[in-house]
């Protein structure tokens, strides 16, 4: 562009010194207009990319600065109205300023005592009598003081010390001696109650082995991190079948959540790299259970072959692998609504009056959805109750988007909004077509929450295998939480009881069906 200023300029240099003869006033008006022009198109592609930068920067200062909250909290234009009018406001600010002095009574108010929260009644109580010193005889006894103070133990490691006494049959001459009770890792020394400590201090707590043997080893108990690799395949070694159940449970429900999340891997092609790979995400709301399942890639075939043969609903983001699967099955796609709102918050800055409108109508939704929830409605009147009131307001809102898609620009922040909605708006919508359906996908990136945690504590898995057998405790321990269930206790009762289990009964394993036996 510079460069044909440049020449442009030149050019009317050397017509006005003489040098070139005069040119026909049409051509000099048509090259006026093309530099014009030209001038014109830079002008708004500097616009464009000013507009751009300016979103980047936002976008970086939020994440930087910014609340990692959602919630929308519209501005109240007017507010000093209510209580001040225009014209009073100007006056004050025209007015001279002048001193006033008063005298006000300092009112003094009782200091409140702290209330003490009343410590839990399950918790065992040890009680410590403390006599008074030097009591006289023939004291009597008239009441007591009683003081409960929060005590804690270090947890306890020992030795489960099994003996099991042999008979000799004289007359059968035939040795008798109690089976050994089933052990999780066959001729091993790690019984079910350590193994699930383990398992759940990492997959839940976010503790690597690493800091698990330093624990180990202020316990005197030296436990070396082959070890505690050795007994996490095992583990997962035996736990495999019941995954395999669960994924097949999962499997037979009729609306899903899917979502997929990346994860570090050590890949030995890859020397000094890690690989990037990917947790697939399957959240069952209905039944309470989840599947995690790794893959090293992200791409359309690691859903088609795992809902190959699925028939029902899922829900997604935006992700367009979901799209056109080739499966067996019937699939249908519904979008997440807090996926689109997202997009609206980050272009707050750049057309807060869109954003906002649009902000305030998904509020609206999502106020609609949390009465339903705060009323305990089952689906037929959470279906009838969303026909009501959230379709006519999905309505006015699709209408108003196709109106404002043709007066923003596609590149800016609220135009990528709109697009991105608007693309995806019949999916958007498809929630009010059934009362179990959610209105975004929040219940399986909250299921999510554990591996990214994880994630900054480990860093990375050590290997394709490894993340494959992590995913198998993230699906129990995240099926855990769904139904309530202490990971621990389900873990250790799973791990003393599984090997005596059919293959056709493992499913009351599972967490939804589980009882502690």
């Amino acid at each position: 562009m510079l460069d044909f200023v440049a020449k442009l300029m030149g050019f009317r240099y050397l017509y006005y010194v003489g040098i070139i003869p005069d040119t026909p006033l049409l051509d000099q008006q048509s090259l006026l207009q093309e530099s014009y022009d030209i001038l014109v198109k830079e002008h708004q592609k500097l616009q464009f990319d000013y507009q751009y930068l300016q979103q980047q920067l936002s976008e970086l200062k939020h994440l930087i600065f910014g609340s990692k909250s959602e919630r929308y909290i519209p501005l109240e234009n007017g507010q000093l109205d209510l209580f001040v009018a225009q014209s009073d406001v100007c006056s004050i600010n025209n007015s001279e300023s002048i001193e006033i002095s008063y005298k006000r009574e300092k009112q003094v108010q009782e200091k409140q005592q702290a209330v003490r929260q009343v410590l839990p009644s399950h918790l065992p109580r040890i009680e410590e009598i403390i006599e008074p010193d030097n009591i006289l005889a023939g004291a009597t006894k008239i009441g007591e003081e009683v003081t409960e103070i929060l005590e804690y133990n270090p947890s306890t490691i020992f030795v489960r010390r099994i003996i099991r006494p042999k008979y000799i049959l004289t007359e059968q001459e035939n040795i008798v001696v109690a089976p050994l009770p089933s052990l999780p890792i066959p001729k091993g020394n790690a019984g079910a109650g350590l193994l699930a400590h383990i398992m759940v201090s990492k997959f839940v707590h976010h503790l690597p082995f690493y800091r698990q043997q330093q624990i180990f080893k202020s316990q005197d108990l030296a436990i070396s991190r082959g070890t505690l690799c050795n007994w996490f395949n095992a583990t997962t070694r035996l736990l495999e079948p019941l995954y395999d159940t669960l994924q097949k449970e999962l499997l037979q429900s009729n609306y899903l959540q899917v979502d997929e999340s990346p994860i570090g891997v050590q890949d030995t092609a890859k020397k000094g790299k890690l690989h990037m790979g990917y947790h697939w995400v399957h959240h069952a709301p209905i039944e309470g259970l989840v599947l995690f399942k790794y893959d090293p890639s992200r791409s359309r075939k690691v859903p088609e072959e795992i809902l190959q043969d699925y028939n029902g609903t899922i829900q997604t983001d935006g992700y367009s692998g979901y799209i056109n699967l080739t499966t067996k099955g019937s699939i249908t796609l519904l979008a997440c609504m807090a996926h689109a709102r997202r997009y609206f918050e980050k272009a707050l800055d750049n057309d807060a009056s869109r954003a906002s409108y649009v902000l305030e109508q998904i509020q609206r939704l999502y106020a609609m959805e949390r009465k339903t929830r705060e009323r305990e409605s089952n689906f037929t009147l959470i279906k009838r109750y969303r026909e009501l009131y959230a379709i006519p307001v999905l309505n006015r809102l699709e209408i108003w988007l196709k109106e404002q898609v043709l007066q923003v620009l596609p590149k800016s922040a609220i135009g990528k909004a709109i697009g991105y909605t608007l693309k995806l708006w019949d999916k958007l919508k498809r929630y009010t077509t059934n009362g179990c359906y959610m209105i975004d996908n929040n219940l399986v990136e909250n299921t999510i929450r554990p591996l990214a945690l994880g994630r900054k504590n480990y860093l990375f898995s050590g290997s394709h295998k490894a993340a494959q057998k992590g995913a198998i405790l993230y699906s129990f321990f995240a099926s855990c939480k769904i139904n309530a269930i202490d990971p621990y206790i389900w873990l250790k009762d799973v791990l003393e009881n599984i090997q005596e289990y059919k293959v056709n009964q493992l499913q009351e394993l599972l967490p939804n069906n589980w009882r502690i036996s």
